[in-house]
């Protein structure tokens, strides 16, 4: 029963990260290739705490990663979680 328990709950964070419509327009950005904060509220014109927060729920479902790149963080598609979707 652990299992299914534990299954249903990736399935909700991953349904979490896809459940709005900010977040959805992040990852068709990020499916184009790497952005920084920056690039997505530029794109998005949503504010940098908006779009940190969006982040921060796409990193927590496994579908985002951020890379260190100097002082800033470049985010990317997590190819592996989009592969078995």
């Amino acid at each position: 029963m652990v299992d299914a328990s534990a299954s249903l709950s990736v399935a909700a964070c991953l349904f979490h990260g896809f459940s709005d419509p900010s977040r959805l327009a992040i990852l068709r950005h990020l499916a184009l290739g790497e952005h920084r904060v920056v690039d997505l509220t530029r794109h998005l014109g949503l504010a940098q705490s908006t779009v940190s927060q969006h982040l921060k729920v796409l990193k927590e479902a496994g579908l985002i990663r951020g890379e260190i790149d100097g002082p800033r963080v470049c985010y990317c598609v997590e190819p592996r979680t989009l592969r078995r979707l």
